[in-house]
């Protein structure tokens, strides 16, 4: 059917780029980036080459500034999709619901999850996440020791021109070194380091609530006002005049062509939650295991080992987690970061 195709499509493209902002989202060398170039590299055989070169230009300017660079666009983006959500929320779903008398407290839940949500999320965009500077850089040496294969003593970084301590990254976006950094947030337009990454957590989980709260409503609307009409034992004539019972397809059109506003929004929610659920998933693996998004990346260049490595030492080298201390106390340490006083009593 014609309706499906286009709302395939639709689910498809909201799906594609959620997931290209997801990679994007605080990459040195972003998907986005590498898939252009390899485009503009096929196209180079019938593009010319002063125009290659215009393009070339405006196209890595534009992306460098678009998520290598603080900005402020993808807050006001964050800020307008969640407006857009709830206002839709608010006056459609919101009130079919109160007219079907589903209990308040479950309309009042995503509301009360959104509440949750703009906290985290000004605590951890205002937040310090860490960032190391002269006076506090002796100390924040001695909080985590050296791994000697990801992180080395004696390491400085060209543009801080101080020695960085374990765990550390400078971040090119905000121009700093940060302790403990995980990765440059996008839609914060902030760090995610030691000092926010328990608020960061909190942010990702709370959203992921919001979404999945949004769509189970919305659903749960469709399928009542479905079950009200009774179309599910009804039937309908096609264009050749036959009869043919209501199947799946032909419900999804009408409910389309019936509430098309909630339809959309439920399509949006569903792969919000899908995306996030898959992030936060991984986000509580990293806690759970006490990495960082930084350093789980840059294991894998190593290969990762959880066990003390018995291979001989002119072997390749084994990246080993030497952080991890147990489920609850790395989930802990996301909270409340130790530093070089505890450190120096364990």
């Amino acid at each position: 059917m014609d309706f499906l195709t286009l709302f395939l499509v639709y689910l498809c493209f909201v799906l594609v780029v959620t997931a290209l902002l997801c990679l994007c989202s605080g990459r040195k060398e972003s998907f986005l980036t590498r898939s252009v170039n390899r485009a503009s590299q096929v196209l180079s055989l019938l593009i010319p080459t002063q125009l290659q070169r215009v393009t070339h230009r405006v196209t890595h300017g534009a992306l460098h500034r678009l998520f290598h660079t603080r900005s402020c666009l993808f807050v006001v983006l964050h800020m307008a999709l969640q407006a857009a959500v709830f206002g839709e929320y608010t006056w459609e779903v919101f009130g079919y619901c109160w007219e079907l008398q589903f209990h308040l407290l479950l309309l009042l839940l995503p509301y009360l999850l959104l509440a949750g949500n703009m906290g985290c999320f000004l605590l951890c965009s205002r937040a310090n996440p860490g960032i190391i500077t002269k006076s506090n850089h002796a100390s924040l040496v001695k909080v985590y020791a050296y791994d000697g294969v990801m992180f080395q003593r004696g390491t400085v970084c060209p543009t801080c021109t101080m020695e960085k301590p374990a765990r550390s990254k400078h971040c090119s976006a905000c121009g700093t070194c940060v302790h403990r950094f995980d990765h440059h947030c996008v839609w914060l337009n902030n760090c995610v380091g030691a000092s926010n990454a328990g608020w960061f957590l909190l942010y990702l989980l709370s959203l992921t609530a919001t979404a999945a709260a949004l769509a189970a409503l919305s659903l749960a609307l469709l399928t009542r006002l479905v079950l009200l009409s009774n179309l599910m034992h009804s039937s309908y004539l096609d264009a050749q005049g036959q009869e043919h019972p209501v199947e799946i397809p032909f419900l999804v059109q009408h409910l389309f062509l019936t509430f098309p506003r909630i339809v959309f929004m439920l399509g949006f929610v569903l792969l919000l939650t899908l995306v996030l659920g898959g992030y936060s998933a991984f986000s509580l693996y990293l806690a759970f295991t006490n990495q960082t998004t930084n350093e789980w990346c840059k294991s894998r260049r190593f290969g990762l080992s959880h066990h003390l490595s018995s291979q001989p030492p002119d072997r390749q080298l084994v990246y080993k987690n030497i952080y991890s201390k147990g489920l609850w106390r790395n989930l802990m340490e996301i909270f409340r970061p130790p530093t070089a006083l505890e450190r120096k009593k364990k």
